[in-house]
């Protein structure tokens, strides 16, 4: 029932009838469908439906385009309307970095990235080591249309729930730290997310946080237990996540493990921690080979005794998140 829901729901309800015709009768052609006029991208989503519903591949399956390639540079960010200024000293005040995982569908990370662009803010874009070679020269070309974005310098072949889908973020933390905009918060996102808000009212959010991270979590809950309590391995050739019944030692400097989001929102102060406290990289040694790290790593993290102090020490005030 949820394969019908899905393909039903993006098509016009002309479509919807055909679609039923279509899988209630086998002797329907498609020929069948043009005598209902229907359009030619009805026809396509219908293709669509009945390649999912077989299980063959799709007949929109993402290929690399580069609708910037018609352009140079400075003609693309004007046809495509890109913001150029900062469109508020609020927001010029309150610059954001972004951490940009992305490996396939280029036009959909363009269209992310054109999003969540502000020329004040900092884009790391971090690219999967095992993404093709056109993937790579697309977003290498679009990166350097944006003396604001760059590409990561040290890229991870990344694997669903392995610690290296964790490591391409902290490549990029490094990189951001190094750079002369200074950031206030900094956001990791996948290539296939979309924002609900304009910058300026991610901007205002983050404000209402007074320097606290936004890495919402709990103590681990009994579905998550195993991934922190057996030993995992990294599959990267087949990007697979193996779970084996060797046990795990006990976290180190007895640091208590919570789970939560993998997508986060630390303030650059906490970043430094993060790459800099002995406590961080040692549970970042001890998370290697647990399962999805990152959706415990950020929380965990932000809830260690002493971290609050460390960030006193560097002038800013943080309190722990309820």
């Amino acid at each position: 029932m949820t394969s019908w829901i899905r393909c039903m729901f993006p098509i016009p309800i002309l479509s919807v009838t055909l679609l039923l015709l279509y899988y209630n009768n086998s002797l329907v052609k498609w020929k069948v469908f043009r005598r209902f006029n229907a359009t030619e991208e009805r026809i396509l989503l219908l293709e669509a439906c009945d390649a999912y519903l077989n299980g063959q591949k799709s007949l929109f399956e993402p290929t690399v385009t580069n609708s910037y390639e018609r352009y140079d540079c400075q003609d693309y960010i004007k046809h495509y309307h890109y913001i150029t200024a900062p469109l508020s000293e609020e927001e010029a005040d309150f610059p954001l970095a972004y951490m940009m995982t992305v490996h396939k569908e280029f036009d959909t990370f363009e269209r992310l990235f054109r999003a969540i662009y502000m020329p004040q803010n900092i884009y790391c874009i971090h690219v999967d080591e095992k993404a093709s070679a056109d993937y790579w020269q697309a977003v290498d070309d679009f990166v350097n249309c944006f003396p604001n974005a760059f590409l990561a310098s040290k890229m991870e072949p990344v694997v669903y729930a392995g610690i290296s889908r964790l490591q391409a973020d902290l490549n990029c933390m490094k990189d951001l730290l190094k750079s002369e905009v200074q950031w206030k918060y900094v956001i990791n996102t996948c290539g296939q997310d979309f924002p609900l808000k304009t910058n300026k009212e991610i901007v205002q959010h983050l404000k209402k946080f007074n320097g606290k991270n936004i890495t919402p979590g709990v103590l681990p809950p009994d579905h998550a237990i195993p991934r922190t309590k057996y030993v995992h391995r990294e599959d990267i050739v087949h990007s697979f996540v193996l779970r084996t019944n060797i046990l795990k030692p006990p976290p180190p400097h007895n640091i208590t493990i919570y789970f939560g989001s993998a997508y986060v929102a630390l303030t650059r102060e906490f970043t430094k921690f993060i790459l800099e406290d002995q406590r961080a990289l040692d549970l970042l040694t001890w998370s290697k080979d647990t399962y999805s790290p990152d959706e415990h790593y950020w929380v965990t993290l932000n809830r260690i005794p002493g971290m609050y102090l460390h960030m006193e020490n560097s002038k800013v005030k943080s309190v722990n998140p309820k």
